[in-house]
């Protein structure tokens, strides 16, 4: 069945409207009809089944069901920061990053990304990544919908990574020399609930400086094998590690 986010909690109503580009998906693209069932996602990941008992031009109704016994989400929180890349590489990360189960996405000017940030466009680019982030949670039938922010600095970064229970660096020199251990121990030492702030650097990698500044705020400097990866590889690796460890092993 096909999955529709709401932006709205769950108060024990029995009837919910659907509105926004959500109406045109249903009845145009879809083209759903009185009686079919689509799940709806609440904001605070409660997901039911619902029959559609109205459409009209701007709004679905749709009648609860029952609700959706299965918990698809890592026990993990992983926010994924990324130094901004070239073209549509943070697209492709935000798209694949969700359906692996990411649970936000931080962008972050880095000292080598080559992109410069246009403030006139934020608005425009904002709407972009989330609307890619809601397609790709509805087709990986996610119960929690991740958010995109708008690019930080890095000192912006660091004040935000200080709500997490752990902070890692994917560092490309680290991988050239070969650490190993820090990736796996940071999952061994884990647990249900916690969080992971992980950064990646754009084309080109982290610089010096930047990784001097994240070490003295605590931020763990780990490799990820011996293989060098891209910077719209390297978070996909991670998750799917993530998932492995947490989802596949226990």
């Amino acid at each position: 069945m096909q999955r529709y986010f709401l932006n709205e909690h769950y108060k024990g109503q029995n009837l919910v409207r659907i509105t926004g580009e959500d109406v045109h998906h249903i009845g145009r693209v879809m083209r759903m009809k009185i009686g079919d069932h689509i799940w709806v996602v609440f904001n605070e990941s409660k997901t039911a089944s619902a029959a559609i008992t109205n459409i009209e031009d701007t709004f679905v109704e749709v009648e609860i069901l029952g609700w959706e016994p299965q918990n698809k989400e890592l026990p993990v929180q992983i926010t994924v920061a990324s130094g901004l890349p070239k073209g549509d590489k943070l697209e492709w990360i935000i798209q694949k990053g969700t359906e692996l189960g990411a649970f936000e996405f931080v962008p972050f000017i880095a000292d080598r990304s080559v992109v410069k940030w246009d403030k006139k466009k934020e608005v425009k680019k904002i709407e972009r990544w989330n609307k890619i982030a809601k397609e790709a949670a509805e087709q990986a039938h996610r119960q929690v919908l991740p958010t995109v922010h708008p690019p930080f600095t890095l000192t912006e970064l660091i004040e935000y990574s200080n709500q997490f229970t752990c902070k890692l660096v994917a560092y490309e020199e680290a991988a050239k020399e070969g650490e190993t251990s820090s990736f796996a121990k940071a999952l061994q030492s884990a647990k249900a609930g916690d969080s992971f702030f992980i950064v990646y650097g754009p084309e080109g990698g982290l610089s010096e400086k930047e990784k001097d500044v994240l070490i003295n705020n605590n931020f763990v400097i780990c490799g990820l094998g011996p293989r060098i990866l891209r910077t719209e590889t390297a978070p996909l690796y991670t998750l799917a590690a993530i998932s492995y460890h947490f989802e596949l092993m226990r």
